[in-house]
């Protein structure tokens, strides 16, 4: 990525948005580029400003942040990377969130390193955002009894340890030494296992993963 990532903070507090930005704006290569208050302004402002990153409250007034996250991703050719940011890491709404095509969630309460890395680590894309967390929601909301989906027969044996090691939160560079392999077919199976799952990121092939029994809770 070349020159500084763009961001755009949606929060319908004002303190909040305050906060982020001063965090944000502080930091070397990462810029604000815009607010919003409401779900139906962040799509406005993301429309207009065409960040790389978006930090998007859950609960806002009139379009919520899932409503929002969807239709952002919806309607933008190349859209930016959606991360919640959220009071209760185990709110349903985050899950749901999630499913709408988020890259991970952050809690609100997080310290400013912890956002730092959150808006580097989605922006770089190669890597679950604290995985731990995820994987926990992800555990916790898969259906009981899940079935196999038709996906799960079309993924090679490379690109079904690739999805597993994905869940682990593991980085392209990780799985590449995991498996011997080299980093660019590493990334040729990624893509794969997105395009057989149907999802938009790592974050959604892992949720996928839960949901369709391929890789169960422990």
């Amino acid at each position: 990525m070349s020159g500084p990532i763009r961001v755009v903070v949606a929060d319908d507090e004002r303190m909040v948005r305050t906060a982020l930005r001063v965090i944000l704006d502080a930091e070397s290569g990462i810029e604000v580029v815009g607010e919003a208050t409401t779900g139906a302004e962040a799509v406005s402002v993301v429309r207009e400003r065409l960040p790389d990153v978006v930090l998007m409250d859950v609960r806002m007034p009139g379009i919520d942040g899932i409503r929002a996250t969807e239709q952002i991703l919806a309607t933008l050719a190349a859209p930016p990377r959606v991360v919640v940011v959220t009071t209760f890491e185990n709110d349903s709404h985050v899950y749901d969130a999630l499913r709408a095509g988020a890259a991970g969630f952050l809690l609100k309460r997080a310290a400013a390193d912890e956002l730092i890395q959150a808006v580097r680590l989605v922006a770089r894309s190669d890597s679950l955002l604290f995985p731990a967390q995820i994987r926990d929601l992800a555990a916790r909301h898969a259906p009981a009894g899940a079935t196999a989906r038709a996906w799960t027969a079309r993924l090679t044996g490379r690109e079904a340890q690739v999805l597993r090691l994905m869940a682990t939160g593991r980085t392209n560079a990780e799985i590449a030494e995991r498996m011997g392999v080299g980093p660019a077919t590493v990334k040729t199976h990624v893509a794969a296992v997105l395009a057989k799952t149907g999802t938009r990121d790592r974050t959604q092939a892992v949720i996928a993963a839960y949901e369709s029994g391929f890789v169960r809770p422990r």
